[in-house]
């Protein structure tokens, strides 16, 4: 079973899906039109970046008519910066007990 970090860095991995929610984040809600237009793949495959994306949980679809609208969800990213928080203060443990050993080495 996949964690949310392991599903998170899966999901964007992808450069293409990642540059979509790139772009939700600055300029917020569009359509798939929209995101069609100036993403440089097609239709299909920006609905299938966004369905990944939805799954993910990190864009969120509101249906207006016969328009799908998403926007970005950066809650979503939450797990992971929980996983970089942790990392951040195992690595600084573990640079701060070599910097001990080395003090005591040169003593």
């Amino acid at each position: 079973m996949s964690t949310a970090p392991d599903l998170l860095f899966r999901t964007l991995a992808d450069p293409t899906r990642r540059a979509i929610f790139e772009r939700l984040c600055r300029e917020g809600e569009q359509t798939v039109g929209a995101l069609t237009a100036r993403s440089g793949v097609s239709q299909p495959a920006v609905s299938k970046h966004l369905g990944a994306l939805k799954q993910a949980g990190l864009v969120r679809d509101r249906h207006e008519g016969r328009q799908t609208h998403y926007s970005a969800q950066p809650g979503a990213l939450n797990p992971l910066l929980d996983w970089t928080s942790q990392m951040a203060g195992f690595w600084q443990n573990r640079l701060d007990a070599l910097d001990d050993l080395l003090k005591r080495m040169d003593q």
